[in-house]
C-alpha cells in the first residue's frame, strides 16, 4: 500500500495561513515542507503502529508499507498526527527569531504592539500547538500501544 506524502502536506498547508510558503513554487515548498515531515515522523515513530520510517520512499514521495494494509480511519489519524507535529516545527523557528528576540531585549515599554508582546504570542502558539501534538500522540499510544512491551 502507498501513502503519498502530498496527503501530509495538504493536511499541513490546511492548518496554516503562511502565505510565503504557500506562493512558493511546489517543488520548494514540498522540499521545505517534507524537513517538517520527517522531523514530526520522528518524534511520532516510537509510538505509531506502522514503522513509517521504513516506509519512506522519497524518490516517489510516498510512504510505500509493501504487504501491510492500513485501514483508511488509521491513515487519516496518522495524517492528522503527523500533520500537527509538522505546525510544530513549523512555528518553531517563529519563536527563536533573533530579530524578535533582540526587539524583545531593547523594548522598554510592553504594549500589545510590541515585538515583545508578538513573541509572547508566537511562544504561545508554539506550547499550544506542541501541546496538542503530544497529547494526540499519547492518545494513538494508548489506543493501539502494546502493553506487552512494558515488562510488568
Amino acid at each position: 500500500m502507498k501513502i503519498p506524502y502530498d496527503l501530509f502536506v495538504e493536511d499541513f498547508l490546511s492548518k496554516i495561513t503562511e502565505r510565503d510558503l504557500l506562493e512558493l513554487m511546489q517543488e520548494d515548498r514540498n522540499q521545505i515542507v517534507f524537513g517538517y515531515m520527517k522531523r514530526a515522523i520522528n518524534v511520532f515513530n516510537h509510538v505509531c503502529k506502522y514503522n513509517l520510517k521504513s516506509f519512506m520512499d522519497t524518490d516517489n514521495e510516498c510512504f510505500d508499507s509493501g504487504d501491510i494494509d492500513i485501514p483508511d480511519d488509521e491513515i487519516s489519524e496518522i495524517v492528522d498526527i503527523v500533520s500537527e507535529g509538522m505546525v510544530v516545527q513549523w512555528l518553531k523557528p517563529y519563536v527563536y527569531r533573533q530579530e524578535l528576540l533582540e526587539n524583545v531585549i531593547n523594548t522598554r515599554d510592553f504594549t500589545t504592539y510590541s515585538p515583545a508582546e508578538l513573541l509572547m504570542r508566537i511562544g504561545s502558539a508554539y506550547k499550544s500547538a506542541q501541546k496538542d501534538f503530544t497529547q494526540m500522540v499519547r492518545e494513538y499510544s494508548f489506543n493501539y500501544g502494546d502493553l506487552s512491551d512494558l515488562h510488568l
